[in-house]
């Protein structure tokens, strides 16, 4: 088996689940030895390690700032990985390959919860529209593999994910890691306030990274079809609200100032996440508020100097 981004964040929650349930002979390409969006190595990949089965979870990826100053690297480096990853997988006859997808992929405007039936009804909101396309490309390459040359493959949509072992760089962060970091180093600096950026008004749906890597695995065991599968909590928090928790959670009781002339990013998210529940039994299961402990403490005792 080889998990691409399997030294990542998903990652090593995928690795582990997958060695609870006794998978061992696990190969995780890093970067240095395969770049996977050159063609020569991916094919190099696919001699050295002979899977049968792909999970491919590397992205180049980012929150809104880097989104907004890498739009070309982000829809080529992730175009590319996908495309390559999935025809060479075609051509040595790879068993099986389960990507990832993003819930960027999904129209700016979408009826909430997002129905994977909707992914197609408008375009990407569009600070993050060239990653979220490039991944949305691989369902329509999933699809057509399967059609035309029987390849069983399939994508997966999850939301933003959360937890222990986070990216917690403010320029690269998502939202959740980066309040966590600015809270505390704020607490610890005594200040009397932070800076949020956006209204506050838009929603999120966050995800446990634990439960995202059971997910998968359930998933690449047990779903064999190339229709999109979202994975989410099922439920939504506006920015405005999850500030003040995450604050409360890291002890930090100064002002939160609004920086309204930043952007606020798609309007609204929140899967259904009935289809992973009927496909294969997939169902979130830790309770947000704990989540963000975990995330909090994991922080506080893993932070660098």
């Amino acid at each position: 088996m080889v998990v691409t981004g399997g030294a990542g964040f998903l990652g090593s929650f995928v690795i582990e689940e997958l060695r609870r349930r006794g998978v061992r002979e696990i190969f995780v390409p890093r970067s240095r030895d395969y770049d996977l969006v050159q063609m020569e190595d991916v094919r190099r990949l696919y001699a050295d390690a002979k899977p049968t089965l792909v999970l491919h979870l590397a992205a180049r990826v980012g929150g809104i700032g880097a989104n907004r100053d890498n739009p070309g690297k982000f829809f080529y480096d992730n175009l590319m990985m996908g495309v390559q990853l999935i025809e060479v997988g075609r051509q040595v006859g790879l068993r099986k390959l389960v990507a990832l997808g993003t819930i960027c992929a999904y129209p700016k405007f979408c009826p909430v919860p997002f129905k994977e039936d909707d992914i197609w009804n408008g375009y990407p909101e569009e600070t993050n529209a060239p990653y979220g396309l490039a991944k949305k490309m691989l369902l329509v390459q999933s699809q057509a593999y399967r059609q035309q040359y029987g390849f069983n493959s399939s994508v997966l949509f999850p939301v933003n994910l959360y937890g222990p072992r986070d990216n917690f760089d403010l320029h690269t962060s998502h939202v959740i890691p980066a309040l966590i970091r600015k809270c505390v180093e704020a607490r610890e600096r005594g200040d009397e306030q932070i800076v949020v950026w956006g209204t506050g008004e838009a929603s999120r749906e966050f995800l446990h990274v634990r439960d995202a890597a059971e997910g998968i695995v359930e998933a690449a065991e047990k779903y064999d079809k190339s229709d999109p599968v979202n994975l989410g909590a099922g439920f939504e928090i506006k920015i405005r609200d999850l500030v003040p928790l995450v604050a409360r959670l890291c002890r930090f009781d100064g002002e939160i100032v609004w920086d309204t002339s930043k952007p606020d990013g798609q309007p609204r998210r929140m899967l259904d996440t009935s289809r992973a529940e009927r496909e294969f039994g997939w169902k979130a299961r830790i309770p947000f508020e704990d989540g963000l402990r975990e995330t909090v403490e994991w922080y506080e005792k893993n932070r660098g100097p």
